[in-house]
C-alpha cells in the first residue's frame, strides 16, 4: 500500500510516519489554503499572511490526523491488538494494525474513537477561537478553520462505508448480530466499494461541469476507497480459512534443487534460464539442506569466472526468514512470504528438504477452499 516512508518520531510507543506520496496533499493543502480558502473567508490581508496562515492551517489539520489516527492506536493497544505504527499519506492517515479485532465490542471502540476524538479537537479549537477573538484575525481565523475542518473530519469518518470508521462500526454491529465475522466484513465491504463507486461518478460529474481538479481529487478518493475495500475484506477471509491449516496441506513436495558442487555456468544454463524459480535450494548428495542461492548472488561473479566456481561458493545458509516446518500454520507461512517479497520458502524437517511453498501455492490452496464450500472470491494473483 505504501512506499518509502520516512519515521518523524515516536509517541506512545507508535511510530509517526510519512508515506512519500503525503508530500503532493501537503502541498496542495498549504495551497488551497492560501490561495483560495482564507483570502476568501478574510479578505484584506497582505499576501505572506495568507502564506503563513496556510502552513500553520496545513500543519494543524496533518496533526488533528495523527491523534485521529493516535486514538484508534490507543484502544487497539489497550485490548492487545499489535499495532504497526500511523502513516500519513496522499489520502490522510491510516492506524496499520497487525489483526483484527478479537469481538465486536473491541471493533467498535476502535473504530469510534478517532471520530471522537475528531468532534472534541473541532470543539476545542471553536472554543480556544472564542475566547481569543481579540487575537488577530489570522490567528481566528486557522483556528477557525481547524474547528471546522476536525467536524468534517469526524462526519466522513462517520459515513458507513467500509474501510472508513463509520464502515467498521458497521461491520461491528453486523458481526455483533450475525456471529460472523467474514460475512459482516463481506457486507460492510460491498458498502464501501458502492461508495467508493459513487465518489468516482461524482468526480466525472465535475469533470463534465468544467471542475478538472476536484473531478481528479474525488475520482482517486473513490479508487482509493474501493481498491482499500475489497483489500480488507481479501486479509479477513485469509485469516479466517488459513489460520489452523498447516503448512503440509498445501506444500509442494519435490522441489527443483541444485547441487553445491555444480558449476556456476550449469547453474545459470539449465536452472536459472529453464525456471522461474527466485530461489534454489542447494542439497546434498545425501539429501542434506545446506543453503540456497539466487539470481542475484550469481550476478556478483563475472561471466568469465562462472566455470570456475561450484554453486556451493555461492549459497547463503537458510534461517528462519526463509524456511518453515510442515506444521507451521499458513497464515504465519503467509506472512513470511509477504517478508520475502513474494519469494518461496523452505519447508524442512531435521536439516532435510521436504517441500517449498510460494505464494501461488497459498492461493491455490485458499481459492479450493472456497470452491469446496460453493463460494466463488475473486482472489489476488500470485507468482511463484
Amino acid at each position: 500500500m505504501f512506499g518509502r516512508r520516512i519515521t518523524l518520531f515516536k509517541i506512545f510507543g507508535f511510530e509517526i510516519r510519512l508515506d512519500a506520496s503525503w508530500i503532493v496533499i501537503a502541498i496542495l493543502v498549504t495551497w488551497s489554503l492560501a490561495v483560495a480558502v482564507f483570502p476568501y473567508a478574510y479578505p484584506g490581508l497582505q499576501r505572506s499572511a495568507y502564506w503563513w496562515m496556510g502552513i500553520v492551517g496545513a500543519l494543524g489539520f496533518f496533526g488533528s490526523i495523527v491523534v485521529h489516527e493516535l486514538c484508534h492506536s490507543l484502544v487497539a493497544n489497550h485490548y492487545k491488538l499489535p499495532m504497526k505504527g500511523i502513516t500519513l499519506f496522499i489520502f490522510g492517515g491510516v492506524a496499520e494494525m497487525g489483526g483484527e479485532p478479537q469481538n465486536p465490542k473491541v471493533e467498535f471502540l476502535m473504530a469510534i474513537a478517532g471520530p471522537i476524538a475528531s468532534i472534541v479537537l473541532g470543539l476545542l479549537f471553536h472554543a480556544i477561537r472564542a475566547l481569543g477573538a481579540s487575537w488577530g484575525t489570522e490567528v481566528v481565523g486557522v483556528l477557525a478553520y481547524l474547528g471546522w475542518i476536525n467536524l468534517v473530519l469526524a462526519v466522513f469518518n462517520l459515513i458507513p462505508a467500509f474501510p472508513l470508521d463509520g464502515g467498521r462500526v458497521l461491520r461491528a454491529a453486523l458481526w455483533h448480530f450475525k456471529g460472523d465475522l467474514v460475512r459482516a466484513t463481506s457486507t460492510a465491504s460491498r458498502m464501501g466499494s458502492g461508495f467508493g463507486m459513487l465518489l468516482m461518478a461524482f468526480g466525472v460529474y465535475r469533470l463534465l461541469f468544467g471542475d478538472p481538479i476536484t473531478a481528479i481529487w474525488y475520482f482517486m478518493i473513490g479508487m482509493f476507497l474501493r481498491g482499500a475495500s475489497q483489500m480488507s475484506y481479501e486479509q479477513v477471509l485469509l485469516r479466517s480459512e488459513l489460520t489452523g491449516e498447516p503448512v503440509r496441506r498445501f506444500m509442494r513436495p519435490h522441489p527443483v534443487t541444485v547441487s553445491p558442487e555444480m558449476p556456476v555456468r550449469q547453474l545459470v544454463d539449465e536452472y536459472l534460464y529453464r525456471y522461474d524459480y527466485k530461489v534454489y535450494p542447494v542439497v546434498t548428495a545425501a539429501d542434506e539442506l545446506v543453503g540456497c542461492v539466487a539470481a542475484e548472488d550469481v550476478r556478483k561473479l563475472p561471466q568469465d569466472e562462472w566455470d570456475r566456481h561450484r554453486v556451493g561458493e555461492l549459497a547463503r545458509p537458510c534461517s528462519a526468514t526463509n524456511t518453515v516446518s510442515p506444521d507451521t500454520d499458513a497464515m504465519q507461512a503467509l506472512s513470511k512470504l509477504q517478508q520475502a517479497g513474494g519469494g518461496s520458502l523452505l519447508v524442512t524437517e531435521r536439516n532435510h528438504l521436504l517441500a517449498v511453498v510460494s505464494p501461488r501455492d497459498v492461493i491455490n490452496f485458499l481459492a479450493a477452499k472456497l470452491r469446496m464450500e460453493g463460494r466463488s472470491v475473486p482472489l489476488p494473483q500470485a507468482r511463484g
